[in-house]
């Protein structure tokens, strides 16, 4: 029984070190804040960075078109191209060709 407390004595130091070692190895790669999940965020932040410049772009344009509409700034061009959209009409003396719909 001696014996084996010394040699026990050896040995579970070496362990503790190695279960330890080994524990924070895991949570190095696989924890909450790894590296496995410091890519996974990595990659969530690429995706919306291109989602956020995509609509800037967007409200761009749109704050262009609305500095258009705006009584100091109007243009007639595109004041006359949203009237003929929203209320469908047409200029005096224009033709318009009708075309048959595409079957969806």
């Amino acid at each position: 029984m001696r014996e084996l407390r010394r040699h026990a004595r050896h040995v579970v130091g070496p362990l503790l070190g190695m279960a330890l070692t080994g524990y924070f190895l895991y949570n190095l790669i696989e924890g909450d804040r790894g590296f496995n999940a410091w890519m996974r965020l990595s990659r969530e932040l690429k995706a919306e960075q291109t989602n956020l410049a995509e609509l800037r772009a967007e409200r761009a344009a749109l704050a262009l078109k609305v500095a258009n509409l705006r009584p100091e700034h109007l243009d007639p061009d595109l004041l006359d191209e949203r009237v003929r959209a929203v209320l469908n009409f047409i200029a005096p003396g224009e033709v318009i060709i009708m075309r048959p719909r595409a079957a969806p």
